[in-house]
C-alpha cells in the first residue's frame, strides 16, 4: 500500500490535481485528515469514518471573477469583490524574508488581496516573536478586519490573539498553528503528518526496506520544538521507519531518536549543522563509516545537514529528504547532495489564504477539511488542506519550472 501511494505522488499527473482548501461550494472532497493520541505509533489514524464526507465533480477552488467586470455597487454575494472594499483592511504578519517562500507567500497574498480592493499591511517578522506581536498589534490598531498569520512561536501570541478577538477581528493561522487560544477562526496548512508519511516512505522505497535485512545507518533532524507541526512530520516519517528501528534493518548510530533529542531549533540551518558534525566526528569519522540516509524534516535543517557533510564526511551521500523546496536546496537535489524535498506550492496555500480572508468579509459560510484533528490546546481548529508533490531530480523540471514557480536561472 505503501509503495502505491509512492507511485502515485511520483505520478505526473499529481502536478495538476485540483486544490482543496476552504471553499465556499456546497460541495467539497473531504481528504484524509491526522488525529491526536500519544505515541508517535499511533498518534493519528483515519478520521472517523462516521463523518459526513462531501463530494463534487469539480473540488477546485472557487472561480475568481476579474474584480474589473464587477460593478464596485453590487452587493450580490456570489461576488468575490466585497462593496467599497477599498474600506477593508487584511493584516498579513510572516516569520522572515530569510526564507524564499515567505516572500513568495506574502506576494502572492497581497497581489490577491489588492487586485480584489483590499487595504494589505504585509509585515516579516525577522524571526522575532516580539517584534510579531509587536506588528500585529500595530495592524490591530491600524483597523485590520482579517489577520493572516504564520507564527514564529505558537505559543507566544496569546495576548495579541485575545486582543483581536475581543475586537471581532478574524484571525487565519496560516500554515503553523497559534495556540492556547480561541481566537483562530481557520487554519490552512498541508498536512503535516502525510508530510511525514511522504519522506519516511522515500527512505523506505529507496533502501527496499522490506525487502533487504540491513543493517542501513540513519540519522533523524527534526523541526523546531516549538512548532506544533513539528512534531506532526516527526510522527508521519517515524510511524514508516520505526518498525525498521527496532528490528534493526535501520541503526540510528548516535541513538538520537525521540522528537525532544533530534528537534533543531528555529529551524536553523547553523543549529542543524552543528548538530551533525558533532554526529559526524563522534559515529562516522572512521573511513569506510557509512550513512545510508537523513531524515530531515524540512529544507533548512536538509542544508545544514549537507553543509556538514561537505565538511566532515568522506563517504558516499546519504538519502536526505526535506520540504518546501528552496532554490539552495533544489540546487542541492540537482548536484546529488539531497535525494527529495515536498513541493508544498506555496502560491495555491495564499491563494487559498486570500481568498478565504475574502469570503470571510463577505460573511460566507465557509466549508473546510477537518475540525477534529488540530487541537491548539483551547479548541479544535477548522482546518483546511492543500496537496503537496514529491520533487526528485527526475520531476523536479515539470513541478518547478514549467509551473512558473522557479526559473532555469534561478535553479542555474
Amino acid at each position: 500500500m505503501k509503495k502505491k501511494l509512492m507511485g502515485i505522488i511520483l505520478a505526473t499527473g499529481m502536478l495538476l490535481a485540483g486544490l482543496a482548501g476552504c471553499e465556499t461550494e456546497e460541495t467539497h472532497k473531504k481528504r484524509k485528515v491526522v488525529k491526536d493520541d500519544d505515541s508517535f505509533m499511533d498518534k493519528y489514524t483515519e478520521s472517523d469514518p462516521d463523518k459526513t464526507e462531501k463530494t463534487s465533480d469539480d473540488d477546485s477552488k472557487p472561480t475568481t471573477t476579474d474584480p474589473t467586470d464587477t460593478d464596485p455597487t453590487d452587493t450580490d454575494p456570489s461576488s468575490p469583490v466585497v462593496p467599497s472594499n477599498g474600506d477593508h483592511r487584511v493584516g498579513i504578519s510572516l516569520p522572515t524574508k530569510f526564507l524564499q517562500r515567505w516572500v513568495t507567500d506574502g506576494d502572492t497574498m497581497r497581489k490577491e488581496l489588492e487586485q480584489l480592493g483590499y487595504i494589505v499591511d504585509l509585515i516579516y517578522a525577522d524571526n522575532d516573536v516580539q517584534t510579531q506581536n509587536d506588528q500585529i498589534s500595530s495592524m490591530i490598531s491600524a483597523g485590520c478586519e482579517v489577520l493572516i498569520v504564520a507564527a514564529i512561536d505558537g505559543y507566544s501570541l496569546r495576548p495579541v490573539m485575545d486582543d483581536a478577538e475581543a475586537l471581532g477581528i478574524e484571525v487565519i493561522a496560516y500554515d503553523r498553528m497559534i495556540m492556547d487560544t480561541s481566537a483562530v477562526s481557520y487554519y490552512i496548512t498541508y498536512s503535516a503528518y502525510e508530510t511525514g508519511q511522504i519522506q519516511g516512505e522515500y527512505i523506505q522505497a529507496q533502501l527496499d526496506l522490506d525487502n533487504k535485512s540491513g543493517p542501513f545507518y540513519m540519522e533523524i533532524f527534526a523541526g523546531d520544538p516549538s512548532d506544533i507541526q513539528a512534531e506532526m512530520f516527526y510522527n508521519g516519517a517515524m510511524d514508516v521507519l520505526y518498525p525498521y528501528i527496532s528490528d534493526g534493518t535501520l541503526v540510528v548510530s548516535s541513538n538520537q531518536i525521540d522528537f525532544d533529542a533530534v528537534a533543531t531549533d528555529a529551524w536553523r540551518t547553523d543549529v542543524a549543522q552543528s548538530r551533525m558534525e558533532n554526529i559526524l566526528s563522534v559515529f562516522y569519522s572512521d573511513r569506510g563509516s557509512r550513512l545510508d540516509a537523513v531524515l530531515c524534516s524540512n529544507d533548512s535543517v536538509a542544508l545544514g545537514v549537507a553543509n556538514a557533510l561537505d565538511a566532515c564526511y568522506t563517504g558516499d551521500y546519504p538519502i536526505i529528504t526535506g520540504q518546501d523546496c528552496d532554490i539552495a536546496n533544489v540546487k542541492n537535489i540537482l548536484n546529488n547532495k539531497q535525494s527529495m524535498s515536498i513541493f508544498k506550492d506555496t502560491r495555491n496555500l495564499a491563494e487559498h489564504a486570500a481568498l478565504l480572508a475574502n469570503d470571510i468579509l463577505l460573511g460566507r459560510d465557509i466549508v473546510y477539511d477537518d475540525e477534529r484533528s488540530y487541537n491548539n490546546g483551547v479548541m479544535f481548529l477548522k482546518t483546511c488542506f492543500v496537496q503537496a508533490i514529491l520533487v526528485t531530480k527526475d520531476n523536479y523540471h515539470e513541478a518547478l519550472v514549467d509551473s512558473g514557480f522557479y526559473t532555469d536561472d534561478d535553479l542555474s
